[in-house]
């Protein structure tokens, strides 16, 4: 549903707005169809700026910039905005026509772009308009490249590289093709092939663009190869090296590893699989069963984000709204690296090369070690396409995010993760009643994982009043599945309510970090481990405090990858609480407090056929798990582990057992009650 005007003034701030509208969504029964934006209404004292896309009749930047003469570029438009917006006197609306914004560069928004004097610059869809910003170009012109094999192929252009193809609206799979554990014997440089139909693979060309990818347990890999000699694969470092270091490595998983070598032409041999010539321009793709490529939609990402908004610590971007745009069409260029993606947990990864990495470290680091502790402060974050930090008050509301080669939205992640190089430091951020579906990674990441995420050496740093509201997040991070629906490191002051997410592959709500490392007095496990060697035991608390998520209705999660449920915690977190959620059909645990888990309140939650445990606390090893409440929690799996009352300051009681064709009645109302307001109610 389309969100309902922000009042205008006398006006209160963006955060307390979208406040008043997650809670009307609550009530709201009947509306305009989910696809009406809200109408461009403008004040006496208002501005409005109308754009049409590139080619639009009668659209011109030299025009006035009204519904009969808009402007032709986002830039234009823009650059009007910003000058509006300095005047003071009244709120800004960039409306945008319907039609496809194909963007050439992201568009930045900084301090200068803000709302001034309590006023408020908005970019929405103009009335019953879906306006698309994309970082894709569309492949037409294909024509058979050999009608035996039933690849096509298309003229692209050279200089510019992707690791994503948008097919109808679906991600693509690279080619690829399965390699057994049997086949292979992992070394210290790569692996030798041990099965002899794999001796073509010496002869394929462009090898430094093929790569090994890795699903784990809850680490998914990739590491491109250098070269193939023979039966000896040699591979690019850093890559191999930080991709073997640590826990749930290639070498040695968790459990039982699946391996594809991918991003050859020679492997292109499945329907729905695509391979790009960089060097010749040519991209080449086999169609699904009925699909015609006379017809198709085919995009092709150039661009890696789309929107950051981001000023400085001392000039912060401010007072900017999003509403019923739809953001789509970029990739993620650096797992193709010779970094890799050497993914650690949860969308962070190690780059670059290991400072106390021992030369033996592919025996002796396979399952952890001292070294890889000092690398933990290090780790990086996969950046989002449209991007928010050293901002407040912004308002994300009724967007569609979908085919995005990584993280949907990222809300004050690490500076790693931000084109603008300026990490951290959102607050009043408010994102109700979007969608984030079909990416390559994760829906919304919050916060960040680094030093000055949970102790900021300036508080303006500080990630603080979040709200993630009514929004559906549904089938996405289908490449890299160790990402969550929705996701939080270090913040104050998070809600995370009455959202949907399903179809997941890992985690559906995850938030904390640090495993307790980093709270007061540290974590014993960490001790053992060495981790304090690096960095100091810290006798003030993290920024992690102040949690709700209440309400989310989250369903069929934990199918592909493991050591996950429909919530997952680390550290920490004063005066948090879980309550009132439905967790349906998860693969693994329901709640899961992980190391270090601790002050969190769970209450009239309901678990519906979870394979594992519908509750578990990691307390082993000398981890700091324990002072949980759990009460008046309702499940069909009676199993739980890790909490039991009067143990580790955790209490347990009037949990419900139920079975799933006798629902106790105040469970229902839970049930029905959870997940955000029609007409975004409902799973995917």
């Amino acid at each position: 549903m389309p969100p309902p005007q922000l009042p205008t003034r006398p006006r209160p701030s963006l955060a307390t707005a979208a406040a008043a509208l997650a809670a009307a969504m609550v009530t709201a029964l009947t509306a305009p169809t989910a696809h009406a934006a809200p109408p461009p209404q403008a004040t006496p004292a208002g501005h409005t700026v109308v754009v049409a896309p590139t080619g639009a009749p009668n659209a011109a930047d030299s025009g006035p910039g009204t519904a009969e003469q808009p402007l032709a570029t986002l830039t234009e438009a823009q650059h009007r905005a910003r000058d509006l917006a300095a005047r003071g006197d009244g709120d800004v609306s960039v409306v945008l026509m319907d039609g496809t914004y194909r963007l050439s560069e992201p568009l930045r928004f900084d301090a200068a772009d803000s709302g001034q004097d309590g006023h408020t610059v908005t970019y929405r869809a103009a009335p019953g308009a879906r306006p698309v910003l994309t970082g894709a170009e569309p492949v037409t012109g294909w024509e058979p490249d050999d009608p035996a094999t039933g690849i096509y192929r298309a003229d692209v252009g050279t200089g510019f590289d992707t690791r994503q193809l948008y097919v109808d609206g679906a991600l693509a799979q690279r080619a690829r093709t399965g390699l057994a554990p049997s086949d292979i014997v992992l070394d210290a440089t790569g692996f030798t092939l041990d099965n002899p139909d794999l001796d073509h693979l010496a002869d394929l060309p462009d090898q430094r663009r093929i790569e090994l990818q890795a699903m784990l347990s809850f680490t998914n890999r990739f590491a491109p190869v250098d070269r193939i000699s023979g039966s000896t694969v040699v591979m690019q470092q850093p890559a191999w090296d930080n991709n073997t270091y640590g826990y749930d490595t290639i070498q040695s998983p968790f459990r039982a590893p699946v391996f594809w070598l991918l991003n050859s032409k020679a492997f292109l041999d499945e329907p729905g699989e695509w391979y790009l010539d960089t060097t010749a321009g040519t991209l080449y793709y086999k169609p699904l069963a009925g699909q015609d490529l006379a017809s198709a939609r085919v995009e092709l990402p150039r661009l890696e984000t789309l929107v950051e908004v981001g000023g400085t610590y001392d000039e912060p971007a401010h007072d900017l709204a999003f509403e019923g745009l739809t953001f789509t069409g970029t990739t993620w260029l650096h797992p193709g690296t010779s970094d890799g993606y050497a993914n650690q947990q949860t969308g962070t990864f190690l780059t670059g090369v290991q400072e106390h990495r021992p030369a033996d470290a592919f025996t002796s680091c396979a399952t952890g070690c001292k070294g890889f502790e000092g690398a933990r402060n290090d780790w990086a974050q996969a950046p989002a396409a449209v991007q928010v930090s050293a901002a407040h008050d912004i308002l994300f509301a009724d967007n569609t995010f979908v085919n995005l080669g990584s993280v949907g939205l990222g809300i004050g992640n690490d500076a790693n993760a931000h084109a603008t190089g300026v990490g951290l430091g959102a607050r009043s951020v408010s994102v109700v009643g979007n969608t984030f579906t079909a990416g390559a990674g994760g829906g919304i990441v919050v916060g960040g994982v680094r030093p000055d995420a949970h102790h900021p050496s300036d508080e303006r740093m500080t990630n603080s009043d979040i709200l993630i509201s009514h929004n559906r997040v549904f089938s996405t991070a289908l490449e890299y599945l160790d990402q969550d629906g929705i996701f939080a490191g270090y913040v104050t002051r998070l809600t995370i309510e009455h959202n949907a997410v399903s179809d997941m592959p890992y985690t559906g709500i995850g938030v904390g970090y640090g495993w307790g490392a980093n709270d007061p007095g540290g974590n014993p496990e960490y001790l053992a481990r060495g981790l304090y060697d690096f960095q100091p035991v810290y006798d003030t608390p993290t920024t992690l405090t102040d949690v709700r998520i209440v309400g989310n209705h989250i369903s069929d999660v934990v199918h592909t990858m493991f050591d996950a449920g429909c919530v997952y915690t680390l550290s920490a977190m004063p005066r948090s609480t879980i309550e009132g959620n439905v967790c349906e059909n998860s693969g693994q645990l329901g709640l899961y407090f992980d190391e270090g888990s601790r002050y969190i309140t769970a209450a009239r939650n309901v678990f519906l056929d979870t394979a594992a445990q519908w509750a578990h606390a990691n307390n082993q090893n000398g981890n700091t798990t324990g002072d949980q409440t759990l009460t008046g929690n309702w499940t069909t799996n009676p199993a739980i582990t890790g909490l039991v009352t009067g143990e580790r300051g955790n209490s347990v009681e009037n949990t419900v057992v139920f079975t799933r064709d006798d629902i106790p009645a105040e469970a229902r109302d839970i049930i029905a009650e959870a997940g955000p307001a029609a007409p975004h109610h409902g799973t995917s």
